[in-house]
């Protein structure tokens, strides 16, 4: 099992900076990657960013240049750092974790921590 605990949401001006965290416990060494999904109301959840170990990164284009998301692997906390964000970026943003156990993988959430951007 793995949990996730998310910080760093709130309410930003269209143009300002956030930094979300989230903090993972439990079985990390089981980690493959972990990444930032968000749902608008209304919408289906969609992937914002992720990292895969011996991978890399890889983000939705709509935050291409824009975010940018980082592990601290010593902390076993992912981050994604937005800029410039925009009153389409509103939404609560949940942390994901894919964990792999004898080839099978695992997916865990987050609480979710709400965006909301102002115009």
């Amino acid at each position: 099992q793995v949990q996730l605990v998310e910080s760093g949401g709130g309410l930003v001006q269209a143009g300002g900076s956030l930094r979300l965290s989230c903090a993972a416990s439990g079985s990390i060494f089981s980690i493959n990657a972990m990444g930032w999904y968000r749902q608008a109301p209304g919408k289906q959840r969609d992937l914002v960013a992720r990292i895969t170990s011996g991978v890399g990164t890889n983000y939705a284009d709509s935050v291409k240049g824009r975010f940018t998301i980082s592990r601290d692997n010593a902390k076993n906390t992912v981050y994604l750092q937005m800029n410039s964000l925009k009153p389409e970026d509103t939404a609560v943003y949940y942390c994901n974790c894919v964990a792999l156990r004898v080839g099978v993988a695992y997916n865990y959430w987050g609480q979710g921590t709400q965006v909301t951007v102002s115009s």
